[in-house]
């Protein structure tokens, strides 16, 4: 008996006519037809037209809601003496045993039924009978659930049996066969949507796929040559949008189910290599026709056993076989003309370049060289799937699971991400930006590892070219779709990366793309002059002002938001910069007068300083009173204070150290006193203040100007307002004119005019824009021209950042020392770009009122050419290998490690900005920059030990989580590279640490290398003591991350191990590796350089 409910859970049909249990009923997906499946052994059809037809109702008779449900009950009482309405169409009898689960076809008459006795029957039905078509055997229990593949001619059951087979149905074959060792499985569904199945278990539910979704394909010019659903072989032009209709039918290569995994294109030849990884891998190399004739078999082609098959050379492919770890070289002939045994267990293989395979093992890819029989390159990467070369061949992209690895054509690393959710494709765009798609975005990232959202997804795609706005992919179907994009944000940001600033200006000007997220990019990346052009928002603007030096935009932005706190800041900075006239803004804004006067009386402004007493006396402040007419050296203003205050002893005494008796005639004769009643102690001369020289306070500290940056200049170029407002004055003559008339604060009128403010313009001394130049950018017809200055020859000479500190060129030495060495943190050199500046040159004082001649002092002192000179530089490099590096290495001797570490360090600063004179020397300088950072690291790791215990060397009360950590910092202490006697030191304490604290097998490995590589013979004989006693019981405490076996590094972040071939990241200065998460994070070792920064390397030549 089966029964029909409406959505309300009310009957509206019982069927009868199975007499035991029903174990499975559907509807027909189209027709009006319910099957049902019973432990009577019998599956039944019914027609339920009548049923459809009594229940449904027009619009203009649907009623209320209360008279449906009386219609419903209606019916319900009329269907239980007899049914018309739902009637048995077909009886389907052929089990033996009862019948578990029966399913329609989506689209064919045909039905599915499974059952108790191991068969799964296929029945066809048409409008006047019903009959078994075939049976499919192979279960080995009871079949519990059956379904046809919504998409292709297979079908699907599960069993008792512990499997899950997949039929043929049009051979009633099985094809596959999953099974579990311990679960029994009872139900199996498919997704309405996309190719995934769900199979229920006795411990739960497993979801699978039945085939490989992404398409062969393969991409030449503008083409694309691809496989689909039914392997034929189609191309699609990239130009002209046209898919061409099918050129070759694949259908013989490899099982039918089974999909080609690869596709190779060779254009010289026109021909395809297609390989399949059924019966343990085969491949095909198939010529396409001219012409796109329909779905034929291929009329010539060669096959073979493979895994991996790619062309190599116009002529040549090679084949890899995974069984027997072997390559072979082809001809188009299929003939074997070479024999390659990979030098390492390779799982996979794929083109590398010409002449080159890159072979993929578990935990590498090597890039081999087919002519020499020889590895080239290596690369330590996880678990790569697929390899996507650039449109120009130098950098490819390694793709993972959930990782991607950008490399250049020497397998050497720029840059790696990860994600979160599977990777499933990538392709470059042609100005060099990778994009890559997961399950549901499209996403780009740069060189440098700046990465984002490019488009979300509605299904799953496989990208096959970028170009401009549009993205070509193929679906899970193998249909070509064309996706739009937007290109903007990622342009923008390469535009940045590579200073092309003109090419910025048009992005930011024909998009919308200003947003939070890009001013936060743009400060991040250290180009706070940039972002400040487009913010808004007040706040933010000034922030960006202080931070990139644009006093005058942070003047307009304070006045306009005028909080106390932000004077105060833009007072601290002004003084940074020397512009006293900001912060005499500042300080009159934040009503400091004390620092006001002090101001004043520090520029020589002795009239401001006048009017400042004049303010503190209408204010009332006798102690402001009295400081400004120290400063003035007003002695009668402070007898005139003393008086008023009642101090007429400070006043009697003040009247008689100025010489002005007769006042203090007056003050005796007013205390009622005489001279001779007043004892006084010697009194001097009066000193009066001291006076400024030069008026200072006509102009602020002189300062050098670097010109325009590349960014400003492409924004005047394209007539645009310049960066610097005009105004040159800031208001402070007003304010103070307004307080000394007596206004109430300093505060001002905020509609004050700017203009009529004192100026601060460095007047004909200053460089007009239209001729600033920037450093680094200058002609080679300009070098040594007429009205060329000493320090621009310097700058115009030499590519050392060392020769540009000292022109005072600070800009473009930074950059030099950015791509050299990857130096982001300028802080440590600032007192060496000083020193560097103040040595080159000599000062000779000239008359009073005229500024001192300047004398450059070069080092190529015989040099006469102009574009041959250079400056001196202090502190030459066996200077600091005398000096410094002595120092910390005789700091490790006496175990004084905190000041070795700061020797260390200083060396190294003096080393980045410095010039050898010879190459040896620049080389010996540089290996001398590595042996350095490792003593850096070994010492910071000991005072890592020496940290974590308090200093101590018995440690037994300390938990064991100190008392691990503290085992490995104690090993890893000796194995940074170190001098003999100093690694000795390094040993005995490591050795000694151990034995202490009963680590004994650790301690016994300490002593055996003490005293095999030991120079002190006392450490020797207690080695030997400590390897006796060891030996007796050689075990340790606690089990520690150290294995002496193996060859391994130190990162310099975490103090832990990085094995060989395991990922890592370089300082591009010292040499000190990092683990990947720290790539992008300041190098702890020389404080300068970013970790795993692209960087060409330090120069200290010319």
């Amino acid at each position: 008996m089966e029964t029909c409910w409406l959505t309300w859970n009310i009957t509206v049909c019982t069927m009868t006519g199975h007499n035991h249990y029903v174990m499975c009923a559907q509807f027909h997906p189209k027709e009006d037809l319910i099957v049902s499946a019973s432990l009577d052994q019998s599956v039944r059809v019914w027609d339920i037209s009548g049923l459809r037809k009594k229940h449904s109702a027009g619009p203009q008779s649907m009623g209320t809601f209360e008279d449906q449900m009386a219609r419903a009950a209606q019916s319900q009482q009329a269907d239980m003496f007899g049914n018309t309405d739902a009637v048995v169409k077909f009886v389907l009898e052929g089990h033996d045993r009862g019948v578990n689960w029966v399913a329609f076809h989506p689209t064919l008459p045909l039905i599915l039924s499974a059952g108790d006795d191991r068969l799964v029957k296929l029945w066809r039905m048409s409008e006047t009978k019903a009959w078994e078509v075939d049976t499919c055997r192979g279960h080995f229990q009871n079949v519990t659930c059956c379904l046809f593949h919504p998409h292709q001619d297979l079908i699907l059951s599960v069993s008792e049996d512990k499997t899950i087979r997949v039929w043929d149905l049009n051979k009633r074959t099985s094809v596959q066969s999953f099974k579990r060792e311990n679960d029994r499985f009872w139900m199996i569904a498919a997704h309405p949507e996309i190719n995934l199945f769900a199979a229920g278990h006795d411990n739960g539910v497993m979801v699978f796929k039945l085939e490989r979704e992404r398409p062969a394909h393969a991409v030449h010019q503008n083409q694309l040559f691809f496989v689909t659903k039914e392997k034929h072989v189609r191309s699609y032009d990239f130009t002209k949008n046209i898919e061409s209709p099918s050129m070759l039918s694949l259908k013989k290569l490899g099982a039918p189910w089974t999909p080609p995994r690869t596709l190779s294109y060779n254009p010289a030849e026109r021909s395809i290599l297609v390989t399949s990884p059924a019966d343990s891998g085969v491949y095909e190399l198939i010529s396409l026709p001219r012409d796109a004739s329909g779905a034929v078999e291929p009329q010539s082609s060669m096959r073979g056993s493979g895994n991996s098959a790619v062309f190599v050379a116009r002529n040549r492919f090679a084949v890899f076989n995974q069984t027997n770890q072997q390559i072979d070289i082809k001809d188009l002939s299929n003939s074997t003309t070479k024999t390659i045994k990979p030098p390492h267990g390779t799982t996979d293989m794929v083109f590398g370049g010409p002449g080159c395979l890159l072979l993929i093992a578990p935990t590498h890819v090597y890039l081999y060289d087919i002519q020499q029989k020889k590895q080239l390159a290596e690369i330590a990467v996880n678990g790569v799937k697929y390899v996507v070369w650039s449109n120009d061949g130098m950098h490819a992209a390694l793709l993972s699971k959930h990782n991607v690895t950008i490399v250049n054509k020497q397998l050497e690393q720029i840059s790696t991400l990860h994600e979160t959710i599977r990777i499933k494709s990538a392709c470059w765009d042609d100005v060099g930006v990778l994009l890559y798609s997961t399950l549901n975005h499209v996403k780009y990232t740069l060189m440098n590892g700046d990465n984002g959202i490019v488009r979300t997804l509605e299904q799953t795609v496989y990208l096959v070219r970028v170009k401009g706005r549009s993205v070509y992919c193929l679906d899970r179907s193998a249909r070509p779709k064309v996706l739009t994009i937007d290109p903007t944000e990622y342009r923008f940001k390469l535009a940045l990366v590579k200073r092309h600033y003109d090419e910025m200006l048009n992005i930011i000007k024909t998009s919308s793309l200003v947003g939070q997220s890009i001013i936060s990019y743009l400060q991040k990346k250290g180009y706070p002059e940039i972002a400040l052009q487009f913010v808004q928002d007040p706040q933010t603007r000034f922030e960006l002002a202080i931070e990139c030096g644009n006093l005058d935009v942070a003047v307009d932005m304070a006045k306009q938001l005028d909080r106390p706190k932000l004077w105060q800041r833009l007072s601290t900075e002004g003084l940074a910069h020397g512009n006293h006239q900001i912060v005499e803004l500042a300080y009159q804004k934040l009503k400091n007068f004390e620092k006001l006067s002090f101001l004043y009386l520090a520029t020589g402004d002795m009239e401001k300083l006048s009017r400042m007493a004049k303010i503190a006396e209408h204010r009332g402040d006798m102690t402001s009173r009295f400081q400004n007419a120290l400063y003035l050296g007003d002695a009668q203003n402070r007898i005139e204070m003393f008086k008023e205050v009642d101090q007429y002893p400070l006043a009697y005494l003040t009247a008689k150290a100025h010489g002005l008796d007769d006042q203090a005639q007056e003050i005796i004769e007013a205390s009622g006193l005489t001279a001779e009643e007043i004892k006084l102690p010697p009194i001097g001369q009066p000193k009066a203040p001291p006076k400024a020289i030069v008026p200072t306070h006509k102009a602020n500290w002189p300062t050098k100007n670097i010109g325009a940056s590349s960014f400003e200049k492409a924004l005047v170029a394209d007539g645009d307002e310049a960066i610097v407002p005009e105004t040159n004055g800031y208001g402070a003559e007003d304010l103070l004119a307004e307080e000394e008339a007596g206004v109430n604060g300093f505060g001002g009128d905020e509609g004050e005019d700017d203009d009529a403010a004192a100026g601060w313009d460095m007047g004909d001394d200053a460089v007009p824009d239209v001729e600033a130049e920037d450093f680094v950018d200058v002609s080679a017809e300009a070098a040594g021209g007429a009205g060329s200055s000493e320090s621009d020859l310097w700058v115009r000479n030499s590519p050392l950042a060392a020769d540009h500190a000292a022109a005072g060129s600070y800009e473009s030495a930074m950059n030099l020392l950015n791509r050299q060495i990857g130096a982001v943190n300028f802080a440590p050199l600032e007192d060496r770009f000083s020193e560097i500046f103040a040595a080159s040159r000599t000062f000779l004082p000239a008359n009073a009122g005229m500024p001192p001649l300047i004398n450059f002092v070069r080092r190529t002192t015989n040099e006469t050419d102009s574009r041959k000179i250079l400056p001196i530089i202090p502190r030459d490099i066996e200077s600091v290998q005398a000096g410094e590096v002595t120092s910390g290495k005789n700091a490790m001797k006496q175990n004084k490690l905190e000041d070795g570490i700061v020797a260390f360090k200083k060396a190294l600063h003096l080393f980045m900005v410095n010039a050898a004179t010879s190459a040896s020397e620049a080389q010996d300088a540089i290996a001398t920059v590595q042996h350095v950072a490792q003593y850096i690291l070994a010492m910071s790791i000991e005072l890592e030990r020496r940290k974590l215990v308090g200093g101590a060397m018995d440690i037994s009360d300390k938990s064991e989580e100190v008392k691990k950590r503290a085992f490995e910092l104690s090993a890893y202490f000796t194995v940074p590279a170190l001098e003999a006697g100093h690694q000795t030191l390094a040993l005995f304490s490591a050795m000694n640490f151990a034995n202490r604290n009963k680590q004994l097998g650790t301690a016994l490995g300490f002593a055996n290398a003490l005293i095999e590589r030991g120079t002190n013979a006392k450490f020797k004989e207690t080695a030997r003591k400590v390897k006796i006693a060891c030996e007796r019981s050689p075990t340790d405490a606690l089990d520690i991350e150290f294995d002496s076996f193996n060859e391994f590094d130190i990162c310099a972040a975490s103090y832990t191990p990085i094995y060989a071939g395991e990922a890592s990241v370089t300082c591009p200065f010292d040499g000190c590796k990092y683990q990947p998460k720290y790539k992008g994070v300041v190098c702890k070792v020389c404080e300068v350089c970013e970790i795993g920064k692209p960087a060409s390397g330090l120069r200290l030549t010319v």
